[in-house]
């Protein structure tokens, strides 16, 4: 016999080095599918395809291997569960308000000889419950150090917690991470600890919790803290320029928290003080050069006392524009105005007067030229019953 033939060696090889990497045993029947993400109560898609049916339906069946639908047939009565789409090349359903049972893997199979399948993870996402903050009983005495806790349950996978203040990133504890009951979701919790000051009053500590199923909406809880401060005060005159024989008011404007509740007002070198009063302002009813000095307001309250300081300078009391001084002077503007304007009118009036007056009297001393004597006049009448001429004369 001669030696064996290399064509099967030959034939073996070039499958295996096709030339671009050609798959030759590439199979047509087998079905292929996607993994699936989805929140829950949301929907969920599930497609299934295949290039070549060999005359067999597509079959989709849940984790629990309970056929779902074989090609356009529903085989389990669960109405969340609906056919999308079913020719010899594609299988798709939806499942509606998926909840966290429904997570697993889902297979495809198409019954062709021998039986393939095709696997689809579904994933479903725990929505994170809003926060809640915990810790804040009462208000703070400024520079207190106060802890807040911030607690999320029903998250999956584990949500994140952030702290902030306002608008100021706060750097709490590590985030901890607490398996449900269910054993399927999260509790997630996380502390922060942080010394207030007066700045902080009325401010906002917000908790937020991240996670990847609110799809960059916000889920936060917010707790305003109250912090109790001492006093601050400054005196402000009204008006501002004093001067001697005016009316003076010193306003004690007083800030805390809470507010000042009484008001002492003195003056250096004098006993006793002036005045203790609730309210904050002292009052000048005619101010004198006397009353120049420094004076003190002490605003007090539960938390202390602040003192504020003035030094008055009472100026004499020459002309300074006001007000009504500077009305007066724009109304008499307006008046000089006004005569200004009639006067040019009255200038242009008498012109135009005399230059008519004279061109009147030159036409009528040429009409005088023409007219008869001015001192004797000679009439004649005639008479028409005698038949004669009666001439008469008379001298004007």
């Amino acid at each position: 016999m001669g030696a064996p033939s290399a064509l099967p060696l030959l034939l073996l090889f070039a499958c295996c080095w096709a030339p671009g990497g050609a798959n030759l045993s590439q199979d047509d029947s087998q079905p292929w599918t996607s993994d699936e993400t989805v929140v829950a109560g949301g929907t969920v898609v599930l497609k299934c395809q295949v290039k070549d049916h060999e005359d067999s339906s597509l079959q989709w069946s849940n984790p629990a291997q309970q056929t779902l639908y074989f090609g356009e047939k529903r085989a389990l009565r669960d109405n969340r569960i609906q056919l999308v789409r079913s020719t010899p090349h594609e299988l798709s359903i939806s499942i509606s308000n998926v909840a966290l049972a429904d997570e697993g893997e889902y297979t495809c199979s198409i019954f062709t000889m021998p039986v393939r399948t095709a696997k689809s993870l579904v994933t479903v996402l725990g929505i994170p419950q809003k926060p809640i903050i915990s810790g804040y009983k009462s208000s703070l005495r400024e520079k207190d150090t106060t802890t807040l806790n911030c607690q999320s349950s029903g998250s999956k996978p584990a949500a994140q917690l952030t702290w902030r203040k306002g608008d100021q990133e706060l750097h709490g504890e590590p985030t901890r991470i607490q398996e449900d009951p269910n054993g399927k979701t999260f509790t997630v919790s996380s502390s922060v600890t942080f010394q207030v000051t007066r700045e902080d009053d009325g401010a906002d500590i917000v908790c937020s919790v991240n996670h990847e199923s609110l799809k960059g909406a916000d889920r936060s809880t917010s707790q305003r803290i109250e912090v109790l401060y001492t006093p601050t005060a400054k005196i402000r005159p009204d008006p501002p320029h004093p001067r001697e024989g005016q009316k003076l008011l010193l306003h004690c404007e007083g800030r805390g928290n809470p507010l000042p509740q009484q008001y002492l007002w003195e003056k250096e070198g004098s006993v006793p003080p002036l005045k203790m009063t609730q309210d904050s302002a002292l009052i000048f009813p005619f101010l004198n050069k006397s009353d120049s000095g420094t004076y003190r307001c002490t605003a007090t309250s539960n938390m202390g006392s602040y003192k504020a300081y003035y030094t008055l300078n009472v100026n004499d009391p020459s002309p300074v524009p006001s007000s009504s001084s500077t009305y007066h002077a724009i109304i008499g503007g307006i008046v000089a105005f006004i005569v200004f304007l009639l006067l040019i009118l009255l200038i242009f009036l008498g012109h135009y007067l005399i230059r008519h007056k004279g061109t009147y009297l030159t036409h009528e001393a040429k009409g005088s030229d023409d007219a008869p004597d001015a001192d004797t006049a000679i009439i004649n009448a005639e008479g028409g019953q005698s038949g004669g001429d009666d001439k008469k004369e008379y001298f004007i």
